[in-house]
């Protein structure tokens, strides 16, 4: 009563073990834990109690210690007693005690997260998975109604899209789980009055709303809510989901109404025009599918233009109307000049089986070639005479295949100059460039590039020449110098009688070119200038064989 300190509580209750006094022993430890309350409660001191109820085999009486514990104890003051606890039940208890264990140290770990931090919905969606694996009905509506109280603070939406999902998982939860429409109901509704539809909407809980009374048999709420989520917010996911749900139904006349509620709301939409006018045609109506196409093209404003078009131009093909789809044509090609629409209309006229659609086919393409002959785009002219030339290699005559060749383009490559951002000189760059015949502008570019690839060719054909002149050359030396060589080393060896004997011819043959009478003296020094006579004529040869 002096020193009321929980380490001599446990060391009077340990004396009375110790000597055999269990009750006394457990009697003091209850003692002890009604003295220090829940205002000074101690881990310690459950610990020792759990471990002294352990030595007598009471597990249950453990248990509920450890639990009774963990229960009042904030978590990070419970580190040690989760451990025992653990340490526990891994000896003695059962795979679902093990599992509980684990689970209430989650769950404290859980709580203290969303305390820290309550708009932390990540942490909210791992709580509730917990709870909803292990927990009563009870417990687990009771963490998503703490959950869906934490409202984001700022209306805008990014902060809104994970908040939307508890609502949508409690709301699945009921429906799923617990079976309960009417909570469900309730839950959905709370949430439609939660969120501020004035400044933005979820689509995604007002159409799960719809199945949800769908599936009830509840049609009319159905309608109701999605009639209200169109009138309040009108958005493009709503009216697709609204739209679907009856054409499921089979209520071609709501979908009609809904429609041009749509087309009211979007004119631009070229989808939706599409699909009222597929609507139609499915019906059987196709003069009003064909009034719905011709309000459609006639729009001031249109996100894709030529999806439209051609949804137009393959509903009058469907229909066999030919002379309505080459009136649309016209009237596309009178908006646009783009390439694929005239080669979209080429391949149209081909694919009617009638005596004239070549000559058709061909006119087109003619036409085209004119309307594009000033065309900045030079890629697309390329590609109409590509495709006008396939045409004719497959149907066409020797002198229309070559009247289409003679009028495709020649590619150039060219350099310009690369300004950077800033404005300062980037170096330069290669590009392609295609000059067409038919440009009386590029007539002196096409000359000066003829006259270019031809001084290229003949540059090319004269290196080859000289190429060819030094291999001759080459292997006419190499013979020469290895006479000469082998005509050396004998005229070293021969004996004087014989180079007198030589020279004596060389002297008979001067004398029949100049004069029969010479004397001895001159003709030595007729021998000498013979000798270099010789070598000058030697190296005349060598010089022209050079040239």
């Amino acid at each position: 009563m002096v020193h009321p300190e929980v380490k001599n509580w446990i060391k009077y209750a340990n004396f009375e073990e110790k000597h055999g006094y269990i009750a006394l022993g457990r009697k003091v430890f209850e003692r002890a834990v009604e003295f220090f309350g829940e205002d000074h409660i101690s881990e310690s001191l459950y610990v020792a109690f759990a471990r002294f109820e352990e030595k007598q085999k009471e597990f249950e009486r453990v248990r509920v210690i450890y639990k009774y514990a963990l229960d009042r104890i904030p978590k990070q003051q419970a580190q040690e007693l989760f451990k025992n606890y653990t340490v526990f039940e891994k000896r003695f208890g059962d795979r679902r005690g093990i599992e509980d264990v684990i689970v209430s140290k989650r769950r404290f770990q859980y709580e203290e997260e969303v305390k820290a931090s309550p708009h932390n919905y990540d942490a909210w969606f791992d709580y509730l998975r917990l709870v909803e694996s292990d927990a009563d009905a009870d417990t687990v509506r009771e963490v998503y109604e703490r959950a869906i109280a934490n409202i984001p603070p700022i209306q805008e939406k990014r902060h809104w899209r994970r908040y939307i999902y508890l609502w949508i998982n409690y709301a699945l939860y009921e429906e799923l789980e617990v079976k309960d429409p009417e909570r469900t109901r309730q839950v959905y509704q709370a949430c439609l009055e939660v969120i501020p539809h004035k400044k933005f909407t979820f689509a995604k809980i007002w159409l799960l709303y719809g199945q949800f009374e769908i599936r009830q048999k509840n049609l009319q709420n159905a309608r109701r809510g999605l009639g209200t989520a169109i009138g309040k917010c009108p958005k493009n996911k709503l009216f697709k989901g609204y739209i679907e749900l009856e054409l499921q139904l089979r209520e071609f006349d709501r979908c009609r109404k809904l429609y041009e509620k749509y087309l009211e709301f979007s004119p631009e939409n070229c989808t939706t025009w599409i699909k009222f006018a597929e609507l139609e045609t499915i019906l059987g109506d196709t003069e009003r599918a064909r009034a719905i196409f011709e309000l459609a093209i006639g729009q001031p404003r249109l996100d894709m233009p030529e999806v439209l078009w051609k949804s137009y131009i393959d509903f009058e093909i469907e229909q066999e109307e030919y002379e309505n789809t080459r009136g649309l044509y016209k009237r596309l090609l009178q908006r646009t000049q783009h390439v694929k629409v005239w080669i979209s209309y080429a391949q149209f006229e081909m694919s009617i089986d009638s005596d004239d659609r070549i000559q058709r086919c061909r006119q087109i393409y003619e036409e085209a070639n004119k309307s594009m002959h000033g065309c900045e785009e030079k890629e697309e002219r390329l590609m109409l005479l590509e495709s006008w030339r396939d045409f004719e290699e497959e149907f066409g005559s020797f002198a229309n295949k070559d009247r289409v060749r003679k009028l495709l383009p020649e590619k150039v490559k060219k350099r310009r100059k690369i300004t950077a951002e800033d404005g300062s000189d980037a170096g330069w760059e290669e590009y392609y460039d295609y000059i067409f015949p038919e440009d009386a502008a590029n007539q002196p570019n096409l000359k000066l590039l003829a006259m270019a690839k031809m001084w290229k060719k003949q540059q090319q054909q004269e290196e080859d020449e000289e190429e060819q002149e030094e291999e001759e050359e080459e292997e006419q030396q190499v013979p020469q110098g290895k006479e000469a060589q082998e005509s050396s080393e004998p005229e070293e060896q021969e004996p004087a009688a014989h180079r007198e004997q030589t020279e004596n011819d060389y002297d008979d043959r001067d004398d029949d070119d100049e004069s029969s009478s010479s004397s001895s003296s001159s003709d030595s020094e007729s021998d000498g200038d013979h000798k270099d006579d010789k070598d000058k004529t030697e190296q005349t040869k060598a010089d022209e064989e050079k040239q």
